[in-house]
């Protein structure tokens, strides 16, 4: 709420962001400047908190880490957000939890490494969206994907354009083998209908010579009973 009194708040529950990193196990020292994207500063100033979210997200995944939508503050007038924390992933450590009979929850895999880097945004008197802390250093290693390097978009549509040609080149090849398979099976079916010709021809040939042998036959045993 623009001029609501921020001390007189309430908190939210953080909420996380999963983004797809490549998890190679290699790091890297490239900026962000040097891919592309805007490193945070104070002072920046925002539409809309949806658009510093936005904002970084992005150089979250050009960095190398994770964004955590961490905790915000609410106007007690209103109960809008006036403020909000956007942290690194490995914001903070693990906290061992017990059920309702008092004992301890088994532990859970956690990627809570303690890091402090984080970009806190609060709205002003004009309704902007304004950063006022950023932490630039992680308590971690970051890991860079090889597809940051580029636009995402980019990314996706050389993809897209790589299985288009693989599907057109897949559909030429299926193309030749049924136009050679058509002509294979053409020359099949004509030399299977010579094949028969001849067949039939030599049976004739044969069922002729039998019939000739027969009538011979039956002329000399004509002969021998005269």
């Amino acid at each position: 709420m623009i001029g609501a009194r921020i001390g007189d708040s309430s908190q939210d529950t953080p909420e996380l962001v999963e983004v797809n990193i490549a998890a190679d196990g290699s790091t890297s020292d490239v900026s962000c400047e040097e891919r592309g994207v805007e490193e945070p500063c104070v002072g920046m100033e925002f539409e809309s908190e949806d658009a510093a979210k936005k904002f970084y997200d992005e150089y979250a995944r050009h960095a190398g880490f994770k964004m955590r939508i961490d905790q915000c503050r609410r106007s007690e007038v209103d109960k809008k957000i006036i403020s909000r924390r956007l942290s690194c992933n490995k914001e903070g450590y693990y906290t061992k939890s017990k059920n309702q009979f008092g004992h301890i929850r088994k532990q859970q895999t956690s990627s809570r490494q303690g890091c402090n880097a984080m970009m806190l945004v609060r709205v002003n008197k004009f309704g902007k969206w304004v950063v006022t802390k950023f932490e630039k250093d992680h308590t971690h290693p970051l890991v860079l994907s090889t597809c940051l390097s580029v636009n995402e978009g980019d990314c996706k549509e050389r993809r897209i354009q790589g299985l288009t040609a693989e599907l057109k080149h897949q559909d030429g090849l299926i193309k030749f083998y049924r136009e050679h398979l058509c002509m294979l099976l053409g020359e099949i079916e004509q030399q299977t209908e010579v094949l028969s010709t001849k067949i039939q021809v030599a049976v004739n040939n044969v069922r002729e010579i039998e019939t000739k042998e027969q009538k011979q036959l039956k002329h000399i045993n004509r002969n021998k009973k005269m």
